[in-house]
């Protein structure tokens, strides 16, 4: 992966974060990773532990980048989410799927967030 593309995704995540923050997400952990893959971020938002996947495009449109979580993807953030649940004894827990979108031109961004955005798939 290229220093340009790695510096995008790292711009993008802090923006979602902030943004996450300002609407009452209390971020619990970033980039959490086990040997399944990896959340981009696990957050609480009232009774939810909210696991949160984070796409960033230069440029184009908010679409794109909301696309870019397709099945194969949810399946995998699915898999780590219990991974994540049973490793705290949390599996009772209420959680959900969100998914930031943002989209980066020049100095500007754009910012959306889908709240339960899909089902866990196994």
């Amino acid at each position: 992966m290229t220093h340009r593309r790695l510096s995008l995704g790292k711009t993008g995540e802090d923006l979602a974060v902030r943004h996450l923050q300002a609407l009452g997400y209390r971020v619990l952990a970033r980039n959490f990773r086990c040997a399944l893959g990896e959340i981009d971020v696990i957050a609480r938002e009232g009774d939810y532990l909210v696991f949160v996947e984070i796409k960033t495009r230069r440029g184009g449109p908010m679409g794109e980048a909301k696309a870019a979580v397709d099945e194969r993807k949810q399946r995998r953030i699915s898999r780590v989410a219990l991974r994540y649940l049973k490793e705290r004894g949390q599996t009772e827990m209420r959680s959900r799927f969100d998914v930031v979108a943002v989209v980066v031109e020049g100095d500007r961004h754009r910012i959306e967030l889908v709240r339960d955005a899909f089902e866990a798939i196994f």
